[in-house]
């Protein structure tokens, strides 16, 4: 038995075509970039949430300290100031600039690479029978990809004595 073959010279077809081609890098090309989209994107995200988490932080430290600071509205001389009955009286506001603690590359000292935050803390008096202060902690910060603004904070009341 014999058969025969076909070659190009013959007038058959072999191979694909020039559109074919043109559109299977089309899709192949769609699907790449849907990909480095996709995998950006979870980056941006996982970028954004450290942020937050570490300005939230920030926000509960400040706020932390500020609940730390003796309060004895009772105790007789009255005075305010450190190392007194009344460390932070109300109405307080305290400003305090740092570095935002998340991992990055270079030095954090460098204005280059680090990511500054602003943490302002108000005490005021909430109620004043029986006497509760709240304690506000703003922490403010910027997203660097976005240059958008955010504020995290933190708000604790306190009676005294605790």
């Amino acid at each position: 038995m014999h058969t025969k073959t076909k070659h190009l010279s013959d007038g058959g077809e072999a191979g694909f075509s020039l559109g074919e081609v043109l559109i299977a890098f089309g899709v192949l090309m769609m699907v790449f970039s849907g990909l480095i989209y996709g995998y950006v994107q979870a980056n941006r995200m996982a970028e954004f949430s450290s942020m937050t988490l570490a300005a939230q932080s920030y926000a509960s430290q400040g706020a932390e300290q500020a609940r730390a600071a003796d309060w004895r509205p009772r105790d007789w001389p009255h005075a305010t100031g450190f190392g007194t009955m009344d460390e932070l009286p109300a109405p307080t506001n305290y400003t305090e600039t740092s570095i935002l603690d998340v991992p990055i590359k270079g030095s954090p000292t460098n204005s280059d690479f680090a990511f500054f935050i602003t943490n302002n803390i108000t005490i005021t008096t909430y109620l004043s029978n029986p006497t509760v202060r709240q304690i506000r902690s703003d922490c403010i910060w910027m997203f660097p990809l976005t240059s958008t603004v955010y504020t995290n904070t933190v708000i604790l009341l306190r009676g005294p004595d605790q």
